[in-house]
């Protein structure tokens, strides 16, 4: 049982988290690491269970030895690593001092609340996919793309034997190249945006190079696999009956509106797909953090040049202030810690390391930018959703739904259209739907989530919290 007050609690053992908390712990903070996950990684590096019996899990991986490194930094430093801890509050207590707020167990499954207390907070809670509906998209074998990669780290399975890869970024070429070396055939990748857009952005390229260079070796991977890349196209609809048996792929105009009569099918037996990624906000939102708009239209946290965000005491690291990769989250994770360390009257180290962080965090965000530029969805997209397509999967509303909400009860946003429909109001909370029920009422974004629950809770946990500090560390070893 671990107990009494923490100087730092970081959310999120991916690779910002596992920055943030060993620097923290190099820098003699006592630090707790609360992840939903049993084991550190989060998404960036998901690891097959024990008992698969994976003889080479890095082969999965891009950057492994970053991870090793991060792993033997959280070993050396006084860090409790708290697996399958479930975040879903965090609030500041009259003393000054932050309670977060978790339930223990597979997806919270065991129900069992805790409460870890800590002078400060990083929230390096991650990202999640964008989703834009189609017909069909609710058939058995069609997943997200970022799904599809976890399947396959994780549990060492393919969605299919016959996989398109569809929606929009970069991320797309790496699952690609990931599914194929797995042995599974990938006919197509299908790009909705394209890639000259880069070119629109040529200082981050030039300071960038090791992004070009990534982007030359999954090229190099689609051509060695024999997989065609069809840009400025999308899936339009997907085919089955018992599961996703083909796909339609349109051409898209620049504004992403289909092309009539540009359809063409290709058969599959599973479909990966993703338009990007959100970053995860939540805790942050709720707490009263302040957000910027990304350049793909997403909300972000805020943060300053120490990381903090707009509520102090709150650090953010990572995707949550705009999506760009591990190697930026690393960054972002360790001038989190040296900032907090220095907040609480520790040295943060030498000045020359912030300085450099920073200079490299400048150069990344750049290129984040360009990034997300270049693929955000156009606004024409909806011009392939029929009324009986599904947009919210939890409560089966339908796109028809959403537009007689607009057009004829008034509804001019999404949480107005959630008020008329339940679209949002599922098990995601909006997770999958809110982009698409946002373009569709025509306000252009997911408004900032406020909300006293970030993950799914059951009134015993919530009855269950009592009065004293208390959790215990996983069984894994970090």
């Amino acid at each position: 049982m671990v107990t009494g007050v923490f100087d730092l609690v970081v959310v999120g053992a991916g690779p910002a988290g596992l920055a943030g908390a060993g620097t923290a712990g190099e820098l003699g903070l006592r630090v707790a690491l609360l992840d939903m996950a049993e084991h550190v990684g989060g998404q960036f590096y998901r690891q097959p269970a024990a008992g698969l019996g994976a003889a080479r899990p890095e082969a999965l991986h891009h950057d492994w030895d970053a991870f090793v490194a991060l792993r033997k930094r959280l070993a050396a430093g006084r860090v409790e690593h708290l697996g399958r801890h479930h975040v879903w509050a965090v609030e500041r207590g009259g003393d000054g001092d932050w309670a977060v707020h978790a339930v223990v167990g597979d997806d919270g499954g065991e129900g069992r609340p805790v409460r870890v207390r800590a002078r400060a907070v990083l929230l390096a809670t991650g990202a999640y996919e964008r989703q834009l509906p189609f017909a069909g998209w609710t058939l058995p074998g069609v997943v997200g793309a970022g799904g599809a990669q976890a399947m396959l780290k994780g549990g060492l399975v393919l969605p299919g034997k016959r996989v398109v890869v569809a929606g929009s970024g970069p991320l797309l070429l790496a699952v690609a190249s990931s599914l194929a070396s797995a042995g599974a055939e990938v006919p197509a990748v299908i790009e909705a945006s394209g890639y000259l857009g880069y070119a629109r952005h040529p200082r981050a390229l030039a300071v960038n190079p090791r992004k070009l260079a990534e982007g030359l070796t999954h090229g190099a991977a689609l051509l060695r696999h024999r997989i065609a890349l069809r840009t400025r196209s999308a899936v339009t609809e997907a085919h089955g009956s018992e599961r996703v048996e083909a796909v339609t792929v349109s051409r898209l105009d620049a504004r992403w509106r289909p092309v009539p009569g540009s359809g063409r099918r290709i058969a599959c037996d599973a479909l990966a797909v993703g338009h990007g990624l959100v970053p995860g906000i939540e805790l942050g939102t709720t707490l009263g953090c302040g957000t910027r708009t990304t350049a793909d239209n997403t909300l972000a946290l805020h943060l300053g040049s120490g990381q903090e965000t707009s509520v102090r005491g709150v650090w953010g690291a990572g995707e949550v202030g705009g999506v760009a990769g591990a190697q930026l989250a690393r960054i972002e994770g360790e001038l989190a810690a040296r900032s907090i360390a220095a907040r609480l009257g520790r040295d943060p180290g030498p000045e020359g390391r912030v300085r450099q962080l920073s200079s490299r965090r400048t150069r990344l965000r750049t290129f984040a930018e360009a990034m997300a530029a270049t693929h955000a969805p156009g606004p024409g997209w909806t011009g392939w959703l029929s009324d009986d397509t599904e947009v919210c999967r939890c409560e089966e509303v339908t796109a028809g739904r959403v537009r007689e909400a607009v057009a004829d009860q008034g509804a001019r946003d999404a949480r107005t259209v959630k008020l008329f429909t339940r679209a949002g109001m599922g098990w995601c909370q909006g997770r999958m739907c809110g982009a698409a029920v946002s373009c569709l009422a025509g306000d252009g974004q997911p408004p900032a989530q406020r909300r006293p629950l970030a993950v799914p809770l059951t009134l015993g946990a919530l009855a269950g919290q009592g009065p004293e500090d208390a959790s215990e560390p996983s069984q894994s070893q970090t």
